[in-house]
């Protein structure tokens, strides 16, 4: 069964699922939603997300909607293939979902308004909003500094395996650091340097990548 997923290559959240399903080796076909034209908001799709936004998922007559809950599902469904991304043991797995929630809750909410206001908005014409742009900026260096202590004695942020806890990081923190040219953020940290070396190196997100570079170009 061809996993079906509505959004655009080119966002972070569909992206993240992408990632997910080519870590698991399991086939999906991307229905385009153009974010640009607020397709996202049309009623049509309003009727599948009601929330209005990307990604959502169809498996057979399975549907599914947010990000981090789709990857949980498919690297439950798919836990015997490719690499273990929720974690072996009942602990591990508790510290996969703490960081988890980390990234969601505390790094994501500090990493949006920086990436929106310094490259959506001018993108769209509209003039970003620098003091919530710095305001993102200080409230990351806290929140990597404790990120390099973890890295200091883990290679990974849930252990010594590559889970859910890292994928989930990849797709905004390649925005921040490409799009938005804060790499200084993490050139300055070395565990913090090697562990994105790492995680962004990644056979499956070189082919996340390759299909955005192959999508419809934005407006």
């Amino acid at each position: 069964m061809v996993v079906k997923i509505y959004g655009t290559s080119r966002a972070v959240s569909p992206q993240r699922v992408m990632l997910c399903l080519l870590e698991k080796g399991v086939e999906f076909e991307l229905d385009h939603v153009n974010l640009d034209t607020m397709e996202h908001k049309e009623p049509e799709y309003l009727a599948k997300q009601p929330f209005g936004k990307v990604p959502y998922v169809e498996d057979g007559d399975f549907k599914l909607y947010e990000s981090r809950a789709i990857i949980r599902y498919y690297a439950a469904k798919h836990e015997n293939s490719g690499p273990p991304l929720l974690g072996r043991t009942l602990e591990e797995r508790a510290v996969v979902d703490q960081w988890l929630d980390v990234e969601a809750i505390t790094y994501d909410a500090a990493v949006f308004p920086v990436v929106f206001n310094k490259v959506i908005l001018p993108r769209l014409g509209v003039p970003g909003d620098m003091a919530a742009v710095q305001s993102g900026l200080e409230k990351l260096e806290k929140i990597l500094d404790i990120y390099e202590q973890r890295l200091s004695t883990s290679k990974y942020l849930a252990g010594d395996k590559f889970t859910l806890a890292d994928l989930s990081h990849v797709p905004a923190t390649r925005r921040l650091i490409d799009d938005a040219n804060f790499g200084d953020l993490f050139a300055k940290r070395k565990h913090l340097t090697a562990w994105w070396e790492d995680i962004s190196g990644r056979p499956s997100w070189k082919k996340v990548l390759e299909l955005e570079r192959s999508s419809p170009p934005p407006l």
